[in-house]
């Protein structure tokens, strides 16, 4: 049974879609690169970053799990009740790349500041998705 425009449309449902500028969609997930970065090679800084991207946007910590590699680098995963931060390091060459995925009223955009604080990083890029956009168009 194919939904109706005004079950999706609606803004008092509580179902988490992200509706702006007349779009609907699941979730808003950046792409973040950050380069001339340092720490990237300390998993409790990045745990703090993480926790500290979770305050500052507002989403809901569930679990973190990081992983050291040797000789060096870090990839970790903070899984949020809004989705999910991620993170894969390269530090020997100050490179980290972090995905930060958030539905509902989260705000994921907040999270770059907080990445080029945490790691001094000297360039940042971003990338920005809406994620379920065409299943949103297709259900109705």
């Amino acid at each position: 049974m194919a939904r109706q425009p005004e079950d999706i449309f609606d803004e008092d449902r509580a179902d988490h879609f992200i509706r702006r500028d007349g779009r609907i969609f699941a979730g808003t997930h950046l792409i973040i690169e950050v380069e001339g970065a340092e720490g990237l090679d300390d998993e409790d800084r990045i745990q703090q970053a993480f926790r500290d991207c979770v305050d500052t946007c507002g989403a809901t910590l569930l679990h973190i799990h990081t992983h050291k590699f040797s000789p060096q680098g870090v990839s970790g995963v903070a899984v949020l009740a809004e989705s999910h931060i991620s993170v894969h390091t390269w530090p020997e060459i100050g490179y980290g790349a972090f995905d930060v995925f958030m539905c509902g009223d989260a705000q994921p955009w907040k999270a770059v500041d907080v990445l080029r604080d945490a790691f001094g990083a000297r360039d940042v890029r971003v990338k920005e998705l809406h994620r379920g956009e065409e299943a949103v168009a297709a259900a109705l």
